[in-house]
Formats: C-alpha cells, sequence, structure tokens
C-alpha cells in the first residue's frame, strides 16, 4: 500500500513536469480602471461612465472610472503608459492626445508609439457658447463685440491642450478675434465660471454643456462642425458666418503598448456591442454623439489623422505649452 501511494506520488509529479504551462485564467478576473485624464463632469467623463457602466455588463467585472486630471490630459495619459500592459488600465482618448503631440514640446511619451487603439466611440461636436450677461445673439454679433472690446473676452476651456482650448484658437485665427485663454482642469469648473459670467465664451464639447444650455443658463451661439446638429437644430453652425471653420471632438479607449491582441481585441468587440445597443444610443444621441464603431486599427488611423490635423492649428496659432 505504501509503495503503491508513492508511485501515484511520482506519477502525478511526473505529469506536472511533463504537462505544459497552466492555461491562462480568462480576461478579465479582476477590475479594470479607466482612466480619464480630466476633472469629472466634463464630456470625457460622462462618457467614461456610460462605458464603464457597460463594460462593467459585458465584461463581467467591474470597470471603475478613475480620474487623474491635470497637465492637460498629460498627467492622466503618462499614468495610462507607464502601467502594466494587462488589460486591467485603460484610457479614454480624446482630442487632446493628438493635440498635445505639437503642443507640449517636453512630453516624456509618445502617445502614438507608446498606447495600442482599443476602440473608438463617438465623434461629438463642439459647441461656442457664451455667459448669458453677453450682450450678443450670434456668431456675427460676437464677433463685433469681440473686436470692439478686445481686453474683455475671457475664452475658458477645459485645459490647454483640448479640442474646446484649439478650437477656440481655430476661431481666433480666422476671425481676428482677440481674446485670452483661460485653462481649467476640466470642463466642470469652467463652465461654472462661464455660467457665473467670470469667463465669457468657451467652445465646449456638446455633451457637457448640453443640459445647461437647455435650462437656459448659457446660451449656444452655434457649433463647431460643417453640419447642424440634429439635438440643436435652431443653432447655426460657425462656418455659416466663418467659411470654411469646422471642429469636433471625437472619444475612445486606448491602452499601454504591448497589451496583448487578445485582450484587445476582446475590448474592442464589447465596445462595438455597446455602440449599437438601442439604450446606449439613445443615451450618446442625446449628447449630440454619433458612433465610431470600427477595428482598432480603424480608431488608431483616427488618432494619426487628427494629430496632423492639429499640428497645422497649433503652428499657425503660435499656441504652445513648456
Amino acid at each position: 500500500m505504501l509503495k503503491f501511494s508513492r508511485y501515484m506520488v511520482m506519477l502525478f509529479s511526473a505529469l506536472a513536469m511533463t504537462s505544459g504551462p497552466a492555461m491562462a485564467a480568462p480576461y478579465p478576473e479582476k477590475p479594470v480602471k479607466l482612466i480619464v485624464s480630466w476633472s469629472p463632469g466634463g464630456t470625457t467623463d460622462i462618457l467614461a461612465r456610460i462605458m464603464a457602466q457597460g463594460l462593467t455588463e459585458k465584461l463581467g467585472q467591474t470597470v471603475l472610472v478613475e480620474n487623474r486630471p491635470g497637465g492637460g490630459n498629460n498627467i492622466g495619459t503618462e499614468f495610462l503608459i507607464r502601467s502594466a500592459p494587462d488589460g486591467y488600465t485603460l484610457n479614454m482618448t480624446n482630442p487632446a492626445n493628438a493635440i498635445n503631440a505639437t503642443l507640449y514640446k517636453n512630453l516624456p511619451f509618445n502617445f502614438i508609439n507608446d498606447t495600442v487603439p482599443v476602440a473608438g466611440i463617438i465623434r461629438t461636436p463642439n459647441v461656442m457658447v457664451v455667459t448669458p450677461s453677453l450682450p450678443v445673439k450670434n456668431v456675427e454679433e460676437f464677433i463685433a463685440y469681440c473686436k470692439a472690446n478686445p481686453t474683455k473676452v475671457n475664452m475658458a476651456s477645459s485645459g490647454s491642450g483640448s479640442s474646446i482650448h484649439l478650437s477656440g484658437e481655430l476661431f481666433k485665427i480666422m476671425t481676428g478675434c482677440k481674446m485670452a485663454h483661460i485653462p481649467y482642469k476640466g470642463a466642470g469648473p469652467a463652465l461654472n465660471d462661464l455660467i457665473a459670467g467670470q469667463v465669457q465664451v468657451m467652445f465646449d464639447n456638446l455633451p457637457s454643456s448640453a443640459g445647461f444650455i437647455k435650462d437656459g443658463r448659457i446660451r449656444a451661439l452655434a457649433v463647431t462642425t460643417a453640419t447642424r446638429e440634429a439635438s440643436l437644430p435652431n443653432v447655426p453652425t460657425v462656418g455659416e458666418t466663418v467659411p470654411g471653420y469646422e471642429a469636433s471632438a471625437w472619444f475612445g479607449v486606448s491602452a499601454p503598448k504591448g497589451t496583448p491582441r487578445d485582450v484587445v481585441e476582446k475590448l474592442n468587440v464589447a465596445i462595438n456591442q455597446l455602440l449599437v445597443d438601442p439604450k446606449i444610443q439613445k443615451r450618446l444621441a442625446d449628447l449630440g454623439g454619433t458612433p465610431i464603431p470600427g477595428t482598432p486599427e480603424d480608431f488608431g488611423k483616427l488618432i494619426s489623422n487628427e494629430t496632423q490635423k492639429w499640428e497645422k492649428v497649433v503652428k499657425t496659432s503660435g499656441a504652445t505649452v513648456d
């Protein structure tokens, strides 16, 4: 009996040594962090919370939104890039990731080289909004006021390098308006000051401004896209007054470079499934967003194209951050 027991121990030991490595546990087996590089209340944060809720259901693990604001989006981005490439730290990618490549001269990372695209989520207009106390009702009146009062117009943004900032810089280039740029650590605090009249204008991402426009706390003058926005049918485009003007924001998910392809693909499938879910589609439509489903490569191409586009605006405007 003793010999038989020893034989069984030896047999199991041999099988353990000769069998291949243990099969990896299916992803994800623990909570996933979704990094937002802005303060709560802005478009990036709003979208992150919608996607986190949906991904929690799709993946069977909690997806937690973690806000890491500051540095014009760069603090959260660098945190992502320095995280383990295991799929448990993701990034809500936004236009600042493309803009900052040129705007900041000494970044310790290269976003395109140091991350992998996972999936696009939506494109959305920016909307030119003013504090209600400003005596203008349209873009033409705003330009006239701005030129007559070159030291009285402060332009808020969610931070240097955001699409909100560069949409305003593009407006300045094309109209000759003089506006002082006042960067905040997110759209939430910027909108609070806009409502209070501490700043006069903002080219905000529509999702974060939509509620304040509807309740009259801020006034929408125009959307920044080439065509009018269905959720604001009576609001014209900037281009109707300033021919050729066009800008829009876009959002998606990225991961650190080296994240396994099978993890990226699983996340891509889950996000694309959310984008065709009627409940998610309605929430995105209410925010003025148009889904941009596709492969990781599709999203990577969008990031590359936007990086090149905004490089030209940054260089023409002379905007820079050390």
